[in-house]
């Protein structure tokens, strides 16, 4: 499905037409360079690259120097691939206008990292429940986590302390509010995963 790459700038509200204040997401999107066509007859898939975002020359490995040359473009710091382009050619840019108020795209990102966490705040335990009869520092505890002689082993899967956050995810059916394309920013209704400043994909839903 089509796409573009973009930047979080930040959340804030707008105003419906009945009054009522939603709250919504600003992000950067585009302008992304098409980096590199594949196609079926060379690649096996159709489908287009596009890069996003500067990079230092003296960052940049001599292999993607050559890459970006190609394409006629300065080097960029996020490649994405996105199939349903037509019609695109190496070095074109694609803009925000692609998208259109009222559809509905997905927005995927990394989610903000919040460390080694325990099972109340990772997993919503409730923790062994009261502080008298013996409790002494249990009320975040979590508990047996399986039993004794048999089966002498923790199941896999089970729900414990560790590291929170920081996951690639997923938001769908998100609703385009605003296109201002003069400013390559696109507002879509609720929450995208990141931190301020993160690198989002955001593609439609239409295809």
């Amino acid at each position: 499905m089509p796409g573009i790459i973009g930047r979080k700038i930040g959340m804030t509200s707008i105003y419906s037409a009945e009054g009522k204040a939603m709250p919504c997401t600003v992000i950067e999107a585009g302008p992304c360079v098409v980096t590199q066509v594949k196609t079926q007859d060379r690649d096996g898939y159709e489908a287009v690259q596009l890069g996003f975002g500067d990079r230092k020359e003296k960052n940049t490995p001599n292999s993607m120097k050559g890459h970006f040359k190609k394409a006629k473009t300065d080097p960029k710091s996020k490649l994405v691939e996105f199939k349903g382009f037509e019609d695109k050619n190496l070095g074109d840019i694609i803009n925000v206008d692609i998208f259109t108020e009222g559809e509905f795209v997905s927005v995927v990102g990394t989610s903000k990292g919040k460390g080694f966490q325990g099972v109340v705040k990772r997993h919503g335990f409730a923790g062994v429940g009261q502080a008298t009869h013996g409790q002494h520092n249990r009320l975040r505890a979590p508990g047996s986590i399986g039993a004794a002689s048999y089966p002498a082993r923790v199941f896999k899967g089970m729900r414990m302390a560790g590291q929170m956050g920081n996951e690639r995810v997923t938001m769908e059916n998100l609703q385009v509010l605003k296109v201002l394309a003069d400013k390559n920013l696109i507002v879509v209704k609720g929450s995208v995963p990141g931190h301020k400043g993160s690198t989002v994909i955001i593609e439609s839903n239409e295809n």
